[in-house]
């Protein structure tokens, strides 16, 4: 029989075994051994059983065991241990207390998805690992960081396969009650709760889960409350779940409730208010929308409060292609932010041109949920130096006039947190390991592997309908001393999961090679909506059926943060192989690098800044090598072609490169491969500390933090509406402001020499100090256009009044510091001390030559 209702019975703890309770709450334990190990004591099969959840350990623990631990004083001891450390890491005084200034008194971050532990499922893939990631560094360092993300009662699917290898999805139900989670509750008792308006008189109500990630408080809104209509009730029903409204609805809950939650905590708990607010990708976007509502709730009109939130806003982009990005009709925006809707006191109008595609190629009758994240905040950035170019091209034409170099997206490269992605192994390793010891951990990891590929392997063909009396091959499933490859992440077309079987013969070859044999272990989940991915998966898992190749190639179902810690501790070689330039950082090879796994990857994402051949190998690819530079289109054509050549490397590189480096045994009687061990150590040494989200962090704090709250802490409302009548006044006669006239006089053109310019502006009603005048200049290309790399700005002077017919002019000397094709040009840009980028605004005026070709970039001398 089915029960009408579950709930969950605590166990109550003996008075000396209290602490044990705080320690399982606080997430720290994720990444902290000793804390793992002083559970692991308590019911070494009872851990096993929980898959290492100290909550449900503790709900399962026999009360005999509970009283004979009460007793025992060594457990004792190492519990008094274990919780005094745990007590000075959440109060004591770290790197951001050290820091130098007044950086932000706290930040809100806020993101769909958070994979912080296998025991808290709120993540399908990087994104949520990289939020993780962030929370869990930005404990370790005291960043006053507070996490706001959704509660999905089923989380993301559990994954199986069919007998015939086709994905299949299971969604468990997952109790609050039974995860490390409180309610956040009020003063009296009562939970917490925000709620949204809807449309038609509804309401979406919400309470407000807590998780302790360290010193980082996470909070997670669940729409699963007994005063919301089935409707509402399902909004977090699962992650990125549902059609367009119910998407929609999530984003809203996530970014205008999440605020709101935000507010409730600080009240309830003293947490000091953020001053920076940051929306890791663009489904958090809402919240800036219920900043100016809140703002407007005082009286404040729409462009100051739009100034006084943009100030303290930080928006960060992952997706390289405009199809992974959110967009909603407008319509529907319309009628959930209307009058009807959310956001009263707030014109659904100036919204809806929030989220507008103004660029050539947008669609009018689309919001952009990126569009509305980049208007929003003053601060943008990608998540690696490549990514950063792509994005910069991609929102090029929000800033109209200015080349993508000069876009205002910067960029931070994603880490990954080193104790939850480290093998224990690898941590206890001595500074200066000898390559015998090098070497045994390498093979005491993959060996570990092995048997652990084994039973989940075993366990997934018992799911999939086989008998125990067909499974005796598995126990010669792969080998420990076979050169292993791991290959595991989301499985979107561009990933390209099956470019290792392009050539089905040669690949075979490398399998089962009589002496530098290669092993594969792959593992990946499909979007439930995408057939595509499902069919690579199939194919996949049809190709390691085969009796030939089985115990050299294994597919992994049910991907999850539990399996991936044992799969980047294993494997030898990690394997990224997407189409270039698609992949924004792809942070599986930082985790594989911090364990002396060497990577095999095309130059994408974080490999393509940080490649060393001390560190791995780099796939050739045939785009180019540059963004926007490949030979090849976007035909299917081309896609062949440009798999088949980039299979074809990968292979080559695999035979003649990879596997020979392995198997080189050295000089006669060493028996090790000491090139290989030394590009272990080079990863170790050398590679580990850039991969560090850490130093992610740090990034973050002082690069976009920091800045961000100096920019809140100005633009209080009174000078944040100064701002905007500025910019008003700005726009409204920018299409006045000319450039007249240009002229140059040059002594000599040999390398020292200088030009001195003169160039007359009208300002259009503007005033001088309103604007700057520019000569842009350096190297040139075929086309006469400045190389944005080379370029150099130099700022003119205005003279002392205006002209007769009311111009000015502006002089200035522009040095000759290149030899070579030389050219320059002159541009005027807004200038405002509170503007975080000439770009800014998008406004930009040229000479009139160029007005009309913008390629040709105004070279007025060579």
């Amino acid at each position: 029989m089915k029960a009408i209702r579950r709930f969950s019975v605590r166990p109550v703890l003996p008075d000396p075994l209290r602490p044990l309770s705080d320690l399982a709450r606080n997430l720290r334990w994720s990444w902290h051994t000793e804390t793992r190990e002083l559970f692991r004591a308590v019911d070494p099969d009872g851990w096993r059983a929980a898959a290492g959840d100290p909550v449900r350990l503790l709900g399962a623990v026999p009360p005999g065991r509970l009283r004979e631990l009460a007793q025992d004083r060594g457990f004792l001891r190492r519990l008094a241990v274990v919780a005094g450390d745990l007590q000075d890491y959440l109060t004591e005084p770290r790197w951001y207390q050290r820091a130098e200034g007044e950086p932000p008194a706290a930040v809100a971050y806020f993101s769909p998805e958070f994979g912080i532990t296998a025991a808290l499922p709120q993540y399908s893939g990087g994104l949520g690992i990289l939020a993780g990631d962030h929370l869990k560094a930005a404990s370790d360092l005291g960043v006053p960081l507070i996490g706001v993300g959704l509660l999905y009662r089923h989380g993301y699917f559990r994954q199986s396969l069919s007998r015939d290898g086709w994905q299949q999805e299971h969604y468990p139900v997952l109790d609050p009650n039974e995860m490390p989670l409180e309610l956040l509750r009020e003063p009296g008792g009562a939970p917490a709760r925000v709620d949204l308006r809807l449309p038609g008189g509804r309401t979406l109500r919400a309470h407000v889960w807590q998780a302790a990630v360290g010193r980082v408080p996470l909070l997670l809104l669940d729409s699963d409350v007994e005063e919301n209509a089935p409707r509402e009730r399902d909004v977090t029903d699962r992650l990125y779940g549902g059609g367009s409204e119910h998407r929609l609805l999530q984003e809203m809950l996530l970014g205008i409730g999440g605020v709101r939650a935000v507010r409730a905590y600080c009240r309830i708990t003293g947490h000091p208010e953020p001053e920076v607010f940051h929306t890791n990708e663009g489904h958090a976007g809402f919240l800036g929308l219920e900043r100016i509502r809140e703002l407007s709730e005082r009286g404040v009109p729409f462009d100051t409060a739009l100034e006084a939130v943009r100030a303290g806003t930080v928006f960060t982009t992952h997706t390289p292609v405009p199809a992974g990005i959110d967009r909603f009709d407008r319509d529907l925006v319309a009628r959930h932010l209307g009058d009807d809707g959310e956001l009263p006191g707030v014109d659904v109008e100036e919204v809806l041109r929030l989220g507008t595609e103004t660029y050539p190629g947008g669609a009018p009758g689309l919001f952009n949920m990126a569009v509305m994240g980049l208007r929003l905040a003053q601060r943008a950035n990608g998540v690696s130096t490549l990514h950063g170019a792509v994005s910069r091209e991609m929102f090029a034409g929000l800033w109209p006039g200015f080349d993508a170099v000069e876009v205002p997206i910067t960029s931070v490269t994603n880490g990954v947190h080193a104790p939850t992605w480290t093998a224990d192994e690898v941590r206890a390793l001595r500074d200066d390991p000898t390559d015998a010891e090098l070497w045994d951990l390498r093979r005491t990891l993959r060996e570990q592997l092995v048997h652990e590929v084994r039973r989940r392997l075993y366990d997934s063909w018992r799911q999939r309908g086989a008998s125990r009396a067909e499974l005796g091959w598995i126990d010669g499933v792969l080998d420990p001393e076979v050169l292993t490859v791991g290959f595991a992440r989301r499985v979107p077309s561009y990933k390209r999961l099956t470019l290792m079987l392009r050539d089905r013969e040669r690949f075979m070859g490398l399998l089962l090679h009589p002496s530098r044999p290669v092993q594969f272990v792959v593992a990946g989940k499909a979007h439930p909506a995408d057939d595509g991915g499902k069919r690579l998966i199939q194919e996949l898992v049809r190709f390691a059926d085969d009796p030939r190749v089985r115990h050299r190639i294994v597919f992994l179902p049910d991907y999850g943060m539990g399996m991936a810690q044992r799969l980047y501790t294993g494997c030898d070689v990690w394997l990224n192989n997407p189409l270039r330039p698609l992949e924004a950082c792809g942070t599986s090879g930082m985790k594989a690098a911090l364990n002396g796994c060497l990577n095999l990857s095309v130059l994408d994402g974080w490999w393509d800044e940080w490649y060393e051949p001390d560190f791995g190998w780099a796939i050739p690819t045939a785009d180019g090598g540059t963004v926007g530079d490949g030979p090849l289109g976007d035909g299917l054509e081309d896609r062949e072609r440009r798999d088949a050549i980039e299979a074809a490397a990968l292979y080559e590189l695999l035979e003649e490169h990879v596997a020979p480096c392995f198997y080189d045994r050295g000089p006669a009687g060493s028996g090790l491969p000491e090139r290989w061990i030394e590009m272990v150590r080079q990863t170790l040494r050398r590679l580990g500390p850039k991969v560090l989200a850490d130093r992610m962090v740090r990034e973050y704090v002082e690069r976009l933090y920091a800045p961000a709250a100096r920019a809140h802490r100005a633009l209080d409302v009174s000078t944040a509406g100064r701002l905007a009548e500025w910019k008003a006044r700005v726009r409204a006669a920018w299409p006045h402001v000319a450039i007249d006239h240009v002229e140059s006089a040059c002594e000599s053109v040999e390398l020292g020499g200088s030009l001195a310019l003169r160039v007359r502006v009208a300002l259009g009603g503007l005033e001088p100090g309103d604007v700057e005048v520019q000569a842009v200049a350096g190297r040139v290309d075929e086309s006469d256009s400045i190389t944005g790399a080379d370029a150099v700005r130099v700022p003119l002077k205005a003279s002392d009044g205006p002209g007769e017919d009311g111009s000015w002019l502006y002089e200035g000397p522009l040095a000759l510091d290149r030899t070579g094709p030389f050219g320059y040009t002159v541009r005027v840009l807004p200038a405002h001390p509170l503007l975080a980028s000439p770009a800014e605004l998008g406004l930009v005026a040229l000479p009139p030559d160029d007005l009309g070709a913008r390629e040709a970039a105004g070279v007025l001398m060579r």
